[in-house]
C-alpha cells in the first residue's frame, strides 16, 4: 500500500542519493567498479542514480507492487537513450537465497533496509550480501544522531531501529573482516563493509 507514496519521492531520492555518493566518494569511488546490486530497491530512485552514472545496475525487492513502479520509472529513463543497457529488476528476498551465482556482483548495496530488521535477520542479509558480492557491501542507514521525528516513525513502523544503532557497529565488525564508517548525512552513514571471501 505504501508503494505509491515512495513514488511521490522518488525525484527526491534520485537528487538525494547523488549526493550521498558525493559525500562518500572520498573513502569508496565506485567509478573503479561496474555491477551493482541493490538490495531492497523500492522504486528504483537509487538504481536510476547508478544507471545514469555508468554502472549495470540490478534492484532486487520482495514487494512486486514497488518494482512496478521502479520498472515504469526505469522505462520512463530508458526512452531518452534506448542504447543503455536496462536495468534488471528482480522480485526476491535477501533473506531467502537470492538467485545469483556466488560474487556475481562488484558491489551489493542496501539503502534503509537493515534497521527495519531484526538482529538475526540481518545476520541472514550480511550473509547473503557478501555471497554475491565481489569487492563492497555498503550498508546506506541510521547513526547514532537520532531525530525526535524519525524515532516516532520508525516506532510506528514497529522495526529494530532503536536495537540496530545500538548495535550496528559491533553487528557488522562480527559479520565484515573490515568496515569503514562514512557518515554521509547528518543521521545516515555509509557502512562500508569488506565481504567474507573477497575476490580480487
Amino acid at each position: 500500500m505504501i508503494a505509491p507514496v515512495y513514488g511521490l519521492f522518488y525525484q527526491w531520492q534520485k537528487k538525494r542519493s547523488v549526493e550521498v555518493i558525493d559525500a562518500a566518494r572520498e573513502t569508496l569511488d565506485l567509478s573503479v567498479y561496474e555491477s551493482i546490486l541493490d538490495v531492497g530497491c523500492g522504486t528504483g530512485a537509487l538504481c536510476a542514480v547508478l544507471h545514469e552514472q555508468g554502472f549495470h545496475v540490478t534492484g532486487i525487492d520482495p514487494a512486486e507492487k514497488m518494482l512496478n513502479i521502479a520498472k515504469r520509472k526505469a522505462s520512463a529513463q530508458k526512452a531518452g537513450n534506448p542504447e543503455d543497457k536496462p536495468i534488471v529488476f528482480v522480485e526476491g528476498n535477501v533473506l531467502e537465497k537470492l538467485p545469483f551465482e556466488d560474487k556475481s556482483f562488484d558491489v551489493a548495496i542496501a539503502s534503509y533496509v537493515a534497521h527495519g530488521m531484526g538482529a538475526k535477520e540481518r545476520k541472514a542479509m550480511y550473509a547473503e550480501m557478501s555471497r554475491v558480492a565481489r569487492h563492497k557491501i555498503i550498508i546506506y542507514d541510521y547513526n547514532q544522531n537520532k531525530s525526535i521525528l524519525t524515532t516516532i516513525v520508525e516506532y510506528l513502523e514497529r522495526g529494530d531501529y532503536p536495537n540496530f544503532i545500538k548495535n550496528v557497529e559491533v553487528e557488522m565488525r562480527r559479520d565484515f573482516p573490515r568496515v569503514e564508517i562514512v557518515q554521509v548525512t547528518r543521521q545516515a552513514n555509509w557502512y562500508i563493509c569488506t565481504p567474507m571471501e573477497e575476490s580480487d
